[in-house]
């Protein structure tokens, strides 16, 4: 919000030598954020002229410029140079003379052009800062005035006010408006404030038919709460918007239009009140506010038709729809230059109901944004009457009788503050009359009872519906200062869970390894969920947003790795092609046919009881930790004398070993098949029975869906059941100062025995003096019986309390060999 000082002196009392520091000082002690300032920028001298004379010159380009002789209240006239064609001799304009400054900045000297020297500058309302247009040079008379020639046009045009800007948040809506900023001005200062809504003299008005129709209540409220009426007639629509009316609306952010779009514009600024006008004489009939019907189209003020949807709250006339309620009218009933009769709209609507529907056209207006934050239900007759007033002082109309009062009754809820509420949430003691008077400064009517204070919130305050709230207000006025500064001493013996900790582990052992985290987006699409998520699931149902800013990624992840692709697509298409990511999150796994997301209990302060908290619990689906990481293009890149090293399966294969090693964990890897997999390139996870994950390249043709390389690896796991399955003591790894004897074993097997399935039998069959075992071939082919492979192992012995001979190795390797033959008809490869 722009808030023009000029503007805001006469609502509230200000030192005439106040500066934007001080107001935005004033206005964040109350509660808001200091945005900007904003100024015409220009400095003198700027003073008013008036032609004398001016020969018209035609240039070899084609252009005809004016030499013109120009009195500024000199003893000699300046000679100017002047390509606009607006004026005649005797008009009066502004003059930029020598050493002033414009916007932008554009310094003014006198300087040599077509063949003269210009000793100054006439200026147009673009580069005065008051408007776009600039075809034409401002010529005075067009906004009604004749000053004397020599006058500070600066002065005149107030063009030496500027404004403060604040940010207003959703929950304050009365402070889009001068009323509002004016009396919290007041609030922070102690200055007297004069209610704008006040002013305006209203009379009563009947007899122009109205007729409420809504039938779609919003959350048991109807959309329309006001709608007021009234009627000027013989209004000179083309008379010039005044200067000081046009200099306010530009430093409060909005073009100067017409007189009468830019009344309806500058008592919104002022009372907070969205306003239309129609040309009466183009209504048919009265007027009925209504939802559209299917099939419904209507030509906003902005030329484009627009197709209705049943849930719009429509403002029209016999001949259908005129109007968009609360967020922009139709062009069927448009103030044009012929106009005379002016209907003017003061309504309030719903502002849930406006929202959707500045959303759904995507229209959103300087109206709809103050419906959407809640506007005075009881301001609308002022803010009609002010603008019969301007419109008969400025545009020379007459009052009518004609027009409508539909007021619906407004009581506000009452709110009970318990005595010391206010002390136990803000931890300052508040005196009784501090808060009395703290909500009585806002507007709140205040009766004090047995058990502390009864409060009826004033109609432009509908953010103030609980006693929590009003504890808010009395801080905020009393004042934030008050407030102790406490730092918490946290609890002896605390810190992080075991999961927690343990997950941390994960992390950092990871990115130890060299892979980078990322924190990818939760929300992904139907397709995704569909097609990363765990083959088990099945048909399993996803938590769908109901409000997805993204309808593309409206669901909730049951995975990451399809956050893991995004993050891997958006990094190759900048061309970084050799990546190890990895991330650790949370995922969604909703139970088929619960609903979730519906609770009854509000939201509150108080802790809340176990009751409570299981519902809540109830209320979101399960959310396990998953840990998962992907790996494409090179681990070593091509050097001299180097090739280079590709990422693949191993990479992944070799980072679940070490999620195990760092949680003692013992996970089995088994062939496995994933729909996003390699058939024959999958490897299924487990731990004892359950399944905990999956690693394996992705389908080639899903990598290049993705675009990606079309060797892309990926693993995830649920880290979630390895925490809960992880030793309570994680030990390390003892270093053994006795060499080592190493061993290598080549086993025929049948084609079906997996080779990890036969590598946990060596290590069962070989005992404790096994340190590591690992396949190091896979061969199929001469010598080696149809469906059949030989798999060979490198075995590594060691003992702790002495050196091992090559006989005692032998014993434990030819254990295995044994084993293997009996569980799975291995025998030794000759």
């Amino acid at each position: 919000m722009k808030i023009p000082m000029s503007w805001l002196r006469e609502f509230v009392e200000i030192p005439a030598d106040i500066t934007h520091e001080h107001v935005h000082a004033a206005l964040v002690k109350v509660g808001f954020e200091e945005e900007d300032v904003h100024g015409f920028d220009i400095s003198g001298p700027v003073v008013v002229g008036q032609v004398l004379e001016f020969v018209g010159e035609p240039q070899s380009n084609g252009k005809t410029i004016n030499w013109c002789q120009v009195d500024v209240g000199e003893a000699e006239p300046r000679g100017i140079v002047c390509g606009a064609h607006n004026f005649v001799v005797g008009d009066k304009v502004v003059v930029t003379l020598p050493g002033s400054v414009l916007p932008g900045p554009f310094p003014i000297a006198a300087r040599k052009t077509y063949g003269h020297v210009s000793d100054g500058m006439i200026a147009s309302t673009r580069e005065l800062g008051l408007g776009d247009e600039h075809d034409g040079i401002l010529v005075l008379s067009t906004l009604g005035l004749d000053p004397e020639v020599g006058t500070s046009a600066i002065e005149l045009l107030g063009l030496d006010d500027f404004a403060v800007e604040i940010n207003v948040t959703p929950d304050r809506g009365y402070a889009m408006s001068l009323r509002g900023v004016a009396r919290e001005y007041a609030l922070s200062t102690g200055a007297t404030f004069t209610d704008p809504a006040d002013a305006p003299t209203i009379t009563a008005a009947s007899g122009f038919p109205v007729v409420i129709a809504d039938n779609a209540p919003i959350r048991g409220r109807d959309g329309v709460r006001a709608f007021v009426t009234r009627v000027v007639r013989n209004v000179d629509v083309t008379k010039p918007t005044p200067s000081w009316m046009i200099t306010r609306l530009t430093l409060a952010g909005i073009r100067s239009i017409s007189l009468t779009v830019d009344v309806t514009n500058y008592v919104m600024l002022e009372l907070g009140q969205p306003i239309h006008a129609y040309d009466l004489d183009r209504v048919s009939g009265g007027l009925t506010v209504r939802r559209a019907q299917v099939g419904e189209t209507l030509t906003t003020l902005d030329d484009k038709s627009r197709t209705l949807n049943p849930e719009d709250l429509l403002i029209t006339d016999e001949s259908g729809p005129i109007g968009l309620a609360g967020v922009m009218g139709g062009a069927s009933t448009e103030i044009t230059d012929a106009s005379t009769n002016v209907l003017i709209e003061a309504a309030n609507f719903e502002p849930i109901s406006i929202a959707r529907t500045a959303r759904r056209h995507k229209l959103g207006s300087e109206a709809s944004r103050r419906f959407e934050r809640g506007v005075d239900p009881l301001v609308a007759p002022a803010a009609a009457a002010r603008v019969v007033e301007l419109l008969v002082e400025l545009g020379g109309g007459t009052v009518d009788e004609l027009g409508s009062d539909l007021l619906a009754d407004h009581a506000a809820d009452v709110v009970d503050l318990p005595e010391g509420y206010a002390q136990g949430l803000i931890g300052v003691n508040y005196s009784a009359d501090e808060i009395t008077d703290s909500l009585q400064a806002i507007g709140a009517e205040v009766t004090v009872t047995d058990t502390g204070w009864s409060v009826t919130p004033p109609s432009w305050r509908p953010d103030l519906g609980d006693k929590t709230t009003l504890v808010e207000e009395v801080a905020r006025i009393v004042g934030y200062d008050r407030i102790p500064a406490v730092l918490p001493v946290a609890p002896p013996g605390r810190g992080l869970t075991r999961a927690q900790r343990l997950r941390r582990t994960v992390s950092n052992s990871l990115a130890a390894s060299g892979l980078t985290e990322v924190l990818a987006y939760p929300f992904i699409s139907q397709h995704s969920n569909d097609l990363f998520g765990s083959p088990e699931a099945g048909g399993a149902t996803t938590i769908k947003l109901a409000n997805a800013l993204d309808p593309d990624a409206a669901t909730l992840r049951r995975s990451l790795l399809p956050g893991l692709a995004a993050i891997a697509h958006r990094n190759v298409s900048r061309g970084l092609t050799d990546l190890a990511l990895f991330e650790v999150g949370t995922v969604f796994l909703p139970e088929a046919g619960h609903r979730y997301g519906s609770t009854s209990l509000p939201l509150g302060y108080e802790l809340p009881s176990d009751a409570a908290l299981a519902e809540l619990r109830a209320s979101i689906p399960e959310q396990p930790w998953h840990v998962a990481a992907l790996f494409l293009g090179d681990a070593v890149t091509r050097q001299p004398s180097q090739q280079p090293l590709s990422r693949g399966l191993a990479d992944a294969l070799a980072t679940v070993q070490q999620l195990a090693a760092t949680l003692s964990v013992d996970i089995d890897v088994v062939t496995g098949s994933h729909q996003a997999m390699h058939p024959g390139r999958t490897a299924e996870l487990r731990v004892g029975d359950h399944t905990v994950g999956y690693a394996g390249e992705l389908l080639p043709a899903l990598a290049l869906e993705l675009d990606l390389p079309r060797v892309v690896a990926v693993l995830e796991l649920d880290l979630t059941v390895l925490i809960t399955s992880a030793a309570e003591d994680i030990a390390a790894t003892p270093i053994i100062s006795y060499p080592a004897a190493t061993q290598d074993l080549s086993l025929v097997v049948p084609v079906a025995v997996q080779a990890g399935e036969l590598l946990a039998i060596i290590r069962e069959g070989a005992g404790e003096l096994l340190e590591n075992v690992r396949l190091v071939d896979d061969y199929r082919g001469t010598g080696i019986p149809e469906s059949h492979k030989s798999l060979t192992f490198a075995l590594r012995f060691r003992a702790s309390d002495r050196t091992l001979t090559q006989a005692e190795a032998t014993d434990a390797k030819n254990a295995a060999v044994a084993l293997a033959g009996e569980r799975v008809a291995a025998e030794l490869r000759e």
